[in-house]
């Protein structure tokens, strides 16, 4: 007879797989089935539903099979799965709560040696014995002075501008599932119940806001340990970044429209809140049909929101990307899920009980007294709405193409966007810098932002034409004005055919000089779209997207790998690696910092990679090796002090030695985004042999206006005199001994490509989309008539007077 099949669930594919080949070493060959369901993909944490499914499946020989998981999210996952299954398999599994490592070992070598499945389990779960015996459970209970069952108490004070807001409280339920605890939290200000800090609904009922105390009683082996995780989380205000808070400002501000992305687009206006979706009276099945049906769709909705959430990280940011965190949470969330199985308990169809529970659940977030908290009942609605579609059949998006308009779009919504499908998007609110018009940069989406309230009152339907490029529009333009619109339209379209057609090929400016122009890259696939697009270089890799979000950094080997394949996709192309740019508002978890009370102005970029010299040379160690077979260029974020930057230029001098012998090409330089780094250019461009200008942080720090706070976005205006004086010092600095490129999203506007030549600048990197524009505007750029303009644009009186002189 087969031997027992075990199923390992894990958030992590890499521990999954250790653990399995740990556990088949113990067991000398013998015929033994482990299925692994661990992971959303090769990096990125999490559990399926209908993964462990499918292990479940292949591990079932006809003995039963026993599941063993990790913790947290991984045990709700292993139960809704069992509802998906088909009775007669359900029968014959058992979900083990034996330790995944240990419990697997022992349940292995069991199985492999013929034992039931009742033998299994129990072999599993008394997987802990010997070390226990061994290192005294008595003691260890005993340690802190308080019996176990009594719980340990701490309290914090939650400075958070919003409170534990969805952010905060998605990463308090993260810290808190991953270990073996049970914590409970209360506001003392509201002397509130006691509740669960597994669950995100539960938090947020608590209604905390800046200033709050929280108590929270902490029970179980790892009670000591865990409080002292959620204290120190707590004094790092919950990882949220100064521009996650100030992205959510309480009362948007109207003014001027501002054209955020260049481009024309008409078509009629749709608007980007979606109509309720209609749940069908409907008879409904037994109760195990209705439960599997909404799993499935539960299931299918958890996949995408985490494809949404690994492109917005890669994309925009991991502190943007962190909101998809919480809503991830809220398909875990047990009272919700509860709420849903009771509904269904009684007689409701899946889709009717589940509306019902999110409707409650929402209502009791509006219920709450904190504004704020309020409006995170439309993040609960979001999320009900999408298993409700995932569960009807019912699709996505607006009907038909046309102009989106919308009070303002988080990055999710920005990236869940079809260009083939929106030709337009029109927002009463949000910042030309924002990260979600970042994202519509990047698909090409003509956009203004600012256009003020009145435009969320156009009809649904109403012809709406909007000038991304002047940031102007009109609704129910007259038909004559209509049908030149659509021909500028035509004509726009025909040249951006054309200027893909010769993406290929150098752009020469009139009077022959070669400006490069690049892509910035974030990924393999952003490599390959870069090459596609005709990209001369990769003027900027953010290294980033190999660090955050996991419990340890990645090898030299693994950093290799990596670098390798975006070079290998480049084909021969010069890559420019960014050293690491996190700390502060983008905190590391295996290398966390104190909490900043401006993370912007605190240790971030080289700063934070020269507090951790092994981390910055394994890094630069693994740049020196891809050098090795490809040309490579290492640049250096956030530098300001030229003692910074020969401190990272000895570590790189060290790295080189290390690799081997130098490559020729190999290059290194700095990113130019402090402005006193742009003042004194002449000073650093001896030690180095570039400099690429990032006017994003550029713009925010020498105009003091957070891009992502909408009520200063018409001052961080990177056409702002100011910011073009220090362009130009930057570019008189380096003249002669350091090359100048900017790789700012200023970079992509295909208006400034004659203005930053004539400042002085040598190349230009955007995203891989805008390549063939940017080059057949470098294409249309006289140098000498540039430079005319570059004088004057200086000397000009504010943003808008340096558009009036480009017409």
């Amino acid at each position: 007879m087969a031997p027992v099949g075990l199923v390992v669930v894990s958030h992590s594919r890499a521990l999954a797989r250790a653990a399995v080949a740990l556990a088949q070493e113990m067991v000398h060959g013998k015929q033994l089935r482990i299925a692994v369901a661990a992971g959303l993909d090769e990096t990125t944490f999490g559990t399926d539903a209908s993964q462990i499914v499918d292990a479940i499946t292949s591990a079932e020989q006809g003995a039963g099979v026993v599941v063993l998981m990790d913790l947290g999210s991984a045990v709700l996952s292993a139960e809704l799965a069992l509802e998906l299954i088909d009775d007669d398999v359900r029968d014959r599994v058992v979900l083990c709560p034996a330790p995944l490592v240990e419990g697997l070992v022992v349940a292995a070598v069991a199985a492999a040696g013929g034992a039931t499945i009742d033998e299994v389990v129990a072999e599993a779960g008394g997987a802990l014995a010997g070390k226990a015996g061994q290192l005294g459970e008595v003691a260890d209970a005993g340690a802190a002075g308080t019996p176990v069952d009594d719980g340990l108490v701490g309290t914090f004070t939650v400075e958070n501008p919003h409170g534990l807001h969805a952010r905060p409280a998605a990463r308090l339920v993260q810290e808190v599932r991953h270990r073996d605890t049970r914590v409970l939290l209360r506001n003392v200000r509201t002397d509130s119940e006691w509740v669960d800090a597994t669950s995100l609904s539960k938090i947020a009922t608590l209604g905390v806001r800046k200033g709050d105390t929280v108590e929270l009683r902490v029970s179980g082996s790892r009670a000591a340990e865990t409080l002292e995780h959620v204290l120190a989380l707590a004094a790092r205000n919950f990882d949220e970044s100064a521009e996650s808070a100030t992205a959510v400002a309480s009362a948007p501000v109207a003014r001027q429209p501002i054209g955020a992305v260049a481009g024309l687009g008409i078509g009629p206006a749709r608007s980007a809140r979606q109509s309720p979706i209609e749940v069908p009276d409907e008879p409904a099945a037994d109760p195990a049909t209705e439960w599997r049906r909404l799993g499935k769709a539960i299931a299918t909705v958890r996949r995408d929101i985490s494809a949404q959430r690994a492109h917005t990280a890669r994309d925009v940011g991991e502190a943007e990307a962190g909101i998809f965190d919480a809503h991830l949470l809220l398909l875990d969330d047990a009272e919700l899920l509860d709420a849903a199985r009771t509904r269904i308990d009684d007689g409701s169809s899946a889709a009717a009980g589940w509306s019902a529970a999110v409707s409650a659940l929402a209502g009791r977030f509006a219920a709450l007294t904190d504004p704020y908290l309020q409006a995170r009942a439309a993040d609960v609605t979001a999320v009900g709405d999408q298993v409700l579609r995932a569960m009807l059949g019912v699709a996505p998006g607006t009907a038909g193409s046309g102009v989106l308009i919308a009070d303002d779009l988080t990055p999710g919504e920005a990236a869940a966007l079809d260009p083939a499908q929106v030709v337009a998007v029109l927002m009463a609110y949000g910042s030309p810098h924002a990260h979600n018009v970042i994202l519509l940069r990047a698909k090409n989406i003509p956009t203004i932002v600012g256009a003020g309230p009145d435009v969320l009152t156009v009809a649904e339907g109403a012809t709406v034409a909007v000038d991304g490029t002047r940031g102007e529009y009109l609704v129910d333009p007259p038909a004559d004005v209509r049908a030149r619109f659509l021909e500028q339209v035509h004509v726009l379209e025909d040249r951006r055919r054309a200027a893909h057609a010769r993406s290929d090929r150098p752009a020469v400016t009139t009077d022959g000089v070669t400006v490069g122009v690049g892509a910035n890259i974030g990924s393999v696939d952003d490599a390959r779209a870069a090459a596609a697009h005709g990209a001369d270089f990769a003027g900027l890799v953010r290294t980033e997207f190999l660090f955050l979000g996991r419990p340890d950094a990645p090898s030299v080997d693994e950093q290799v790998a990596v670098y390798r394949k975006i070079a290998e996709a480049l084909d021969g192309r010069r890559v420019t690696l960014r050293t690491l740019d996190v700390g502060g508002d983008k905190p590391l978890e295996f290398a966390p910092g104190p909490a900043e009370l401006n993370p912007f102005l605190g240790v971030r970029g080289i700063r934070m990679s020269l507090q951790h010299p092994q981390l910055l040379s394994d890094q630069l160690l693994a740049m020196a090796l891809v050098a090795q077979h490809t040309p490579v260029s290492v640049m250096f974020p956030m530098v300001s002090t030229l003692d910074e930057l020969l401190a990272a230029r000895q570590l790189f001098d060290d790295a080189v030695a290390k690799a081997g012998p130098a490559p020729a090409g190999l290059q290194v330089g700095i990113m130019i985004e402090v402005p006193a780094a742009a003042l004194k250019s002449a000073a650093l461009a001896p030690h180095v042999d570039f400099m690429s200008i990032g006017t994003n942080d550029l713009t925010q720090y020498a105009l003091a206006a957070d891009r992502g706070n909408d009520a200063v976005a018409t001052i961080g205006d990177s056409y702002d005199p100011g910011l073009l004086a220090l362009i130009r010092a930057t570019c008189a600095g380096a003249q002669g001994r350091a090359s100048v490129s900017v790789c700012g999203e200023f970079a992509a506007d295909e208006r400034a490509a004659g203005l930053l030549i004539g400042l002085g600048v040598d190349a230009l990197s955007v995203t891989p989309p805008a390549v063939p524009a940017v080059k057949e505007a470098v294409r249309a750029v006289d140098r000498a008539s540039a430079q005319e303009l570059a004088v004057r644009a200086v000397a000009a009186d504010s943003a808008d007077g340096v558009r009036e002189l480009l017409g």
